[in-house]
């Protein structure tokens, strides 16, 4: 088994930068945008450690990290005003511990379900368009 790693959170490489901009750093972790915008707004809170399991964490950590990701989705409803914000947690190709808040629009996109984690219809946006929905979420940090 390789001792290399190979987790984009932890090495910060090219491909997390296809995939997100970092916003800023939190507590316990980083608070990325995510270039796929279909939901606006949406976000991702990745813990600065690498772990896989909220339960891997110590009582300390783990309160930290979630004050982390009810502070970004706190930024996120001030900023966007969606209807709900919807909270995924998952990694079971890439194991490291990270929270996808997704805003959802009671006309928008999956309203009512479950959200697409990379719909066939990308939206992506310009530089410019990123760096304002970033500085939204920063001035409601």
């Amino acid at each position: 088994m390789s001792t290399e790693n190979t987790c984009f959170y932890c090495e910060k490489d090219q491909r997390l930068d296809d995939l997100m901009i970092e916003i800023c750093q939190l507590h316990v972790s980083t608070l990325y945008l995510f270039k796929e915008q279909t939901y606006k707004g949406r976000c991702l809170v990745a813990y600065k450690g690498h772990v896989n399991e909220l339960f891997e964490l110590q009582e300390t950590e783990l309160e930290s990290y979630i004050k982390d990701v009810a502070k970004a989705a706190a930024a996120m409803k001030k900023a966007f005003s969606p209807n709900k914000i919807n909270y995924g947690a998952y990694s079971d190709k890439l194991p490291h511990l990270h929270f996808h808040l997704v805003p959802k629009y009671q006309d928008g996109p999956s309203w009512g379900s479950t959200f697409e984690m990379m719909p066939a219809a990308k939206v992506l946006l310009s530089d410019a368009e990123y760096s304002e929905l970033i500085e939204q979420i920063k001035q409601n940090l």
